[in-house]
């Protein structure tokens, strides 16, 4: 069993925020492989499937960004995860928008939801996939105030794609492991 889980905050407000890109990713692969998302006693709305041969938990957190720890700790107990079976998807603010990397391990790079899991899990060797959403262009932008506020529009006309390659990415994880996919998605990448 693998456990993916997107990172992002709950609520309408939040929905097409920049944070949220991990929520998006986890939203367009339930879609795909028709796996409902349900809340449950994790902290989470999560859903079991398969891909082929391959079975998973695709979950979204629900306690906001700075706890995700809380839930990823409550899952990974619940359905007895091993770290290497864990994938977790985020935005990151130091890769340039649509930039896609994925690593088996690491620290938390100031990624406050990926400090937090770490903390709850006392380990950083889980694999992370990282969604860029850049930098905001003008110095004096808050980078809390840029992480929460939506795409642009011409970033709105590109994200699809992005989620679309981030699932490819999860696919090939959930299939092949992490070294297959670091070499397929991290030499696409910019």
């Amino acid at each position: 069993m693998k456990l993916i889980i997107g990172l992002g905050n709950p609520g309408r407000i939040y929905t097409e925020s920049r944070h949220n890109a991990g929520f998006s990713v986890i939203k367009a692969l339930s879609k795909i492989y028709k796996v409902p998302l349900k809340k449950d006693n994790t902290f989470s709305l999560s859903g079991k499937g398969r891909i082929r041969a391959e079975s998973l938990i695709f979950a979204l957190p629900l306690t906001f960004m700075n706890l995700s720890g809380i839930a990823v700790n409550a899952l990974i107990k619940k359905y007895k995860i091993d770290l290497e079976n864990l994938l977790v998807v985020c935005d990151d603010l130091d890769l340039s928008f649509g930039v896609i990397k994925i690593r088996p391990s690491g620290s938390s790079a100031g990624h406050r939801g990926l400090r937090s899991i770490i903390d709850s899990l006392g380990s950083q060797e889980f694999s992370r996939l990282r969604i860029g959403i850049g930098r905001p262009l003008q110095n004096n932008t808050d980078a809390a105030s840029f992480v929460l506020s939506p795409f642009t529009k011409k970033e709105k006309k590109e994200i699809k794609e992005i989620i679309g390659l981030a699932c490819d990415c999860c696919r090939v994880w959930a299939r092949k492991g992490i070294t297959e996919s670091m070499n397929m998605f991290n030499r696409r990448s910019k």
